[in-house]
């Protein structure tokens, strides 16, 4: 596999998925992230697993533009149910992400393409995984 392993997700997902994706609040988040380019806020729908106490974003698409801004930028915003918060990110190594991806399949697997994704790119390391840290 690249280094930089990346499933590009299909169009209906990103011009129709996305913008549906406002409607189900209580599973899915909006990132926010500065662009590593142009600095303006960039927002992508995401959702977070929540595991063990703490709450993790993965990217079962592997390494995606809002992987490539949250760790330049490090930090990001999470709007979630009308919630807005504040987050620096903590990267998970590839050694410590098995136990999060199978919760993460267990919880998420059944939304389309996300257990593909996972078979497509079967090495965790190509699934970037970040530990949210709320910021006081």
């Amino acid at each position: 596999m690249p280094d930089r392993a990346y499933i590009k997700p299909p169009w209906w997902m990103l011009a129709i998925g996305n913008r549906f994706s406002v409607l189900n609040r209580k599973m899915i988040a909006r990132l926010s992230v500065p662009g590593r380019r142009s600095g303006r806020l960039r927002t992508t729908p995401v959702v977070v697993l929540e595991h063990e106490g703490d709450r993790y974003l993965i990217a079962p698409f592997g390494n995606t533009e809002w992987v490539r801004n949250l760790r330049a930028a490090r930090h990001g915003r999470l709007d979630q149910g009308g919630r807005v918060e504040q987050f620096v990110p903590v990267e998970i190594s590839p050694a410590d992400r098995p136990p999060l991806i199978e919760a993460y399949l267990k919880r998420y697997g059944r939304a389309p393409k996300v257990a593909s994704s996972f078979r497509q790119l079967p090495d965790p390391a190509d699934h970037p995984t970040f530990r949210i840290n709320a910021v006081a």
